[in-house]
Parts: C-alpha cells; structure tokens; sequence
C-alpha cells in the first residue's frame, strides 16, 4: 500500500499545536497537582518553572517534545502560570536550549516516558498494531490516529511521521499477505483450477460465471427459487464448506469477499496468484452461505406473496356469494329468536322452529354459514392453497435436498414434519396417516385432518409445514448449518480450540492481559478502595440508612431532590425551539454536506478504505 496516505494538512497538524487546546483540554492535560508543582517549585527561576511546566504539559497533550518548546499557544502559558502564580511574561526568558534538553531528559525519567524504538514499548506497540491490522480492515488514516493515541496513552514519545506512516503501511501489508497466505493454502490445486475458471467469460452472456454467480436472484416466482436452488449447487461444486477458515477473522473474509464482487473480474486476473486465489476463497466461502440465506429469503417472499393472493381471492369469493350468507344467516337468527322467546311447554322447541323453517332449509343455511365464515384467527385462505400444491412440487423435492435443517429443542417438532414430508413426499396417502401432527393448530387442522375419516391431507400438511419451518427459521428455533442468516445463534460463541487461537489478537486489541488475574486487579483495587470510602463515610452519610422491613434489613437511598428549572432556562428552550427549522432528514443531510461536505470523506470499495468497526 502506499506510504503517503495523509494529506499535507494531517502531516502539518501531527506532533504540533495547531490550534489553541479546548478548555476540556486544558483541564485534561495542563492540570497541575501537587506533585507536579512540588517538582516544578524547585527550579531557579521563574522562567524555568514555567517552562518545565510547559513542557510537562505538552507532551501529556502531543504525545511529543517540541523542537522548539516556546511555539506554544498563548492560552497554555497562561493556564500554566496561573496555576503556578507566575507572570506569564517570564516565559519569554525560556531560551536556553541546554536548560530545554536537561528538563526534557527529566520530564522522560520521572514520568515514565519511552522512546519509541526503546524494548518492550516498540515490540508492544507493534504487536498492537498488527493485532488491530490482522482483525479490522481500518483505513490507514484512522489506524494512524489510533496508534497516535496509543502512544501518548501508553507514554512512548511520538516518532517522525515518516517512521509512523512507513510502520503502519508495512504492518497492514504484512497482516494482508498473511490473510492471503493461509486463504491461498486451503484448496488443492483441483479446487484452484475450479476457482479459476470462474474468471472465464462465457461466450454466450459476455460476463464471467464469477459475475453470474454473484448475482442474486431477483424473481419471486417458482423460476426464481429453481434458479437460487441451481444457483447454490453451482456453489457447493466448488466445495467451499470444506474449507476452514476458523482462524481467519470473519469480518476481514467478509471484506474480501464483497471486494471480490465489486472490482472487475480482469483486475482479479492480473492479481499476484497468491491473492488472486485467496480473493477467489473468500468469495466462494461467503457467497455459498449467502446463496442459502438468498433460497430461503425468495422461497420466504414467495409463499408470503401466494398466502395473500389466494386469500385476497377468496374475499371477492365471498362477496360474491354474501346474498347467500345474508339469507341463511336471517333464518338462523329466526330459528334463534323462536328458541329464545318460547314459552309453551306443552310443544317441543324443535317443533316451534320447523313450523316457521323447515329443517332441510335450516340444514342448509347451517352448510351455507359454514362454507362462507372463517374463524376470528383465521388469515388464511386454506382451501384456496391446495390448488397450488402442484406448482410447489415442482421445486419442493430439489429444496429439500439442497437446505439440510437442524433442530434446537424448540424446533424438533417442526424438524420431524420437514423430515416426514421430505421421506414420503412421493409415497401413497395411506402412509401419511403417521405423520407428526405436532403444533397444528385448529385453523390447520380442519383442513388437514379428515375429520370423517380420519386421514391426512398431503397437500394442506405440505403447506403447514413449510409455513411452520419459515417461521421457526426466523425464530432460529430451525437452523441451517453454516448460513449466516438462518445459521445457529449457538453456534457463533467461541469456545474450545477456536477461542484459544483467537484469543491473544483479541485481548491485544482491547489492551487486555492474557493472564485474568492481572486484567481484573485494576478492578479489584477500585473496588476495594471505594468499599473503604463508603464505609469511612457511612455514618455521616445522610443520602444512605438501613431500616428493617419484615425482619430483614434493606438498604434505603434518599431519592434526589427535583431542580426546578430556571425561567431563563425555559425562555433559552422556547426560543431554541423557535428557531429549529421544520425539515426532513434526508433535507437535513444534504444541507449539512451543504456546509461540511462530509460526503467527500466515504471512498468507494475498491479503493479499500473502507473501515470495518466490530469483530
């Protein structure tokens, strides 16, 4: 990568003062205690004192010594020597370079600071910084900042730019070769020629089966889960599931990947064949678990779309028949207000109602009523489903045998109707009778079940099943071995080997010993030592009391006393308010780009400056 990825602006502002320190600044790092005044009171002269002074306080802020230690900001001087109750004219005295270089020399001893090749600190740092490099795919300028910042927290004094900028693009580069090297070693040469081919162009679509295979499918139709079904066989040939790639940071093979697809596949070609081949291993391992997510994602959308179309159709069904409904449902309601204002005991409620509706009439307005009503629950159309069960079947065989689902606990039940369906989809009605009817509900069940014979409907158990396995995959009670969607939540944990090999990058990332006890006894002391506060200060503490309720003691905390707000805080927020523009936020982006041009700062893909935060 290059060397010279600042700009002539970053480079100016590094190790300097280029603008006067923020009061939070000044508080921060030209702060003053007792000891450092105790160290400052005993040079001669105030001149002296104010300028190790300065100096103290400027390397806490840069991270650095200046060259020449007065090109400081008027407000540091004067910050200093307030605090000191020096005359911040004396300052101007500070001129001689011995006295400069002997207080820097005493600045280092005292406080702790190191130079930046000095054992361990450097070796330390570099490990940082490859850590950091081999885990995040941050941009060169933001791990510049970042191991700036290191330094002046871990007090190692700034080096030259030059040196800093040449480190981090020799680190990244070797952490990149690194993540080629172990992706280039895990096919055979077998599976490299397969990858290889896929830079070829076919002669008849003009594109390369890399930019075909890239493309997700678009369709919501039957074609279009044949074709995500044929599009992940294509996948699986190459055998990417085989491959570890357990000690490869995901997010750095997720980065290769979708930088794999956004190039040109004639800049792939031209690649080393060491990259080359591990940007191939990155794509083929992402995507064949993304061509998965994609099945299941247009078989999702498909059958959410069909369980809406036939039960949009069915309602103008019913609207054309409401005349019906209306006329048996008035005869039932005259069989009910007979049956409630009968009184005569000597004549059968029955007979009262046949003498104004004969039964064969109320048989059939009860039929009527039944075929025309749903159950309050019911969203779908069922009956209106089975008609489709042949469109299915033209993809449902190929589906099963492509996504292999497993079961957590919860979703055994649903696991064992996929597998029951999958096993006899092809097999006489006679063997449906033992299907696992597990979870079926009432609304499913008139339509599964025979409620005469007592047999089962393939066709209705089909379309549960698979209504019933969507959702549990969404759920995660159902789960696709190593989809990145559908995949097992559990199965995301680190643990074992996995987490033993990836462990040091981590802890070194996040300044972390790898020894538990050493990580947690900052915490320990802190503890310990507000515990003794607390109890120091329990008696004349009144915010703190125990009482006793119902024979046990419990802590009570005096709540806060509410502030009210000031009038002229009420007045600031009304007029604020006032001034606030009614504007949407997408108008609000564009007029702060308007003033900031914060847009210029996003680079596109291939430039590979793109930053990647989390693990």
């Amino acid at each position: 990568m290059p060397v010279d990825f600042l700009t002539p602006e970053q480079e100016g502002k590094y190790g300097c003062f280029c603008d006067n320190p923020t009061s939070e600044q000044l508080a921060k790092y030209f702060w003053l205690d007792d000891t450092d005044k105790e160290l400052i009171w005993n040079r001669r002269g105030d001149h002296n004192q104010l300028g190790f002074a300065v100096q103290l306080g400027t390397v806490r802020f840069l991270g650095t010594f200046l060259s020449d230690p007065t090109d400081v900001p008027q407000s540091v001087i004067t910050y200093m020597a307030n605090q000191l109750h020096l005359d911040a004219q004396s300052f101007s005295q500070y001129r001689n370079k011995r006295s400069q270089w002997d207080q820097m020399r005493e600045i280092r001893s005292v406080y702790g600071y190191k130079n930046f090749t000095d054992y361990p600190a450097h070796w330390q740092f570099i490990r940082w910084l490859y850590a950091r490099a081999w885990l995040y795919n941050e941009r060169p300028s933001v791990l510049f900042d970042l191991a700036t910042a290191r330094c002046i927290e871990q007090k190692i004094l700034l080096p030259g730019v030059s040196v800093l900028t040449r480190l981090i693009s020799t680190v990244r580069d070797r952490a990149a070769e690194n993540i080629w090297r172990k992706l280039s070693c895990l096919p055979d040469n077998a599976q490299k020629k397969q990858l290889e081919k896929l830079l070829q162009v076919d002669q008849k679509t003009k594109e390369t089966y890399l930019e075909r295979l890239s493309n997700p499918p678009v369709a919501i139709s039957v074609t279009g889960i044949k074709n995500a079904l044929i599009r992940l066989q294509k996948f699986r040939k190459l055998q990417a599931e085989n491959w570890d790639v357990s000690r490869i940071p995901s997010k750095r093979l997720q980065q290769f990947a979708r930088h794999t697809v956004a190039i040109r596949s004639q800049a792939i070609a031209r690649m080393p064949h060491q990259r080359r081949i591990a940007m191939l291993v990155a794509f083929a391992k992402i995507y064949t678990q993304s061509a998965q997510d994609d099945v299941i994602d247009v078989l999702d959308r498909y059958l959410t779309d069909l369980f809406a179309k036939t039960y949009r159709k069915e309602q103008k069904e019913r609207l054309r028949t409401i005349k019906d409904l209306d006329k048996a449902a008035r005869q039932l309601r005259e069989a009910c207000v007979i049956l409630l204002e009968h009184t005569n005991s000597s004549v059968h409620p029955k007979t009262a109602v046949f003498k104004k509706i004969s039964e064969k009439d109320l048989i059939q307005a009860v039929q009527i009523v039944d075929s025309l009503t749903y159950s309050p629950n019911q969203t779908l159309a069922y009956s209106g489903l089975l008609q489709h069960y042949g469109t299915i079947r033209k993809f449902l065989p190929l589906l099963m045998e492509e996504i292999e689902l497993q079961a957590t606990p919860a979703g055994l039940p649903i696991l064992q109707a996929w597998n029951f369906v999958k096993e006899h989809g092809k097999s006489n009605k006679k063997r449906w009778k033992n299907a696992p009817l597990v979870g079926l509900n009432a609304n499913w069940s008139k339509v599964v079940i025979d409620k005469d014979s007592g047999t089962v409907n393939h066709r209705a158990y089909t379309f549960w099943m698979l209504e019933q396995a969507l959702e549990a995959l969404h759920r995660h009670d159902l789960y696709i071995v190593g989809s990145e969607k559908y995949g097992d939540l559990r199965a995301q944990l680190l643990q074992g080997e996995e987490w033993k090999s990836i462990r040091p990058s981590i802890l070194r990332s996040l300044d972390w010993s790898i020894d538990s006890y050493e990580s947690l006894e900052p915490l320990k002391e802190e503890l310990d030592i507000t515990y003794h506060q607390v109890i120091e200060n329990w008696d004349t503490n009144p915010a703190v009391q125990i009482d006793t309720f119902a024979g046990k003691e419990r802590i009570i905390l005096t709540p806060l006393d509410k502030q009210p707000e000031p009038e002229s805080l009420q007045k600031l927020k009304q007029q604020i308010h006032t001034m606030l523009p009614n504007i949407d936020i997408p108008q609000l982006l564009l007029e702060v780009n308007r003033w900031t041009g914060f847009m210029e700062g996003f680079r596109h893909i291939s430039e590979a400056k793109s930053r990647i935060n989390e693990l």
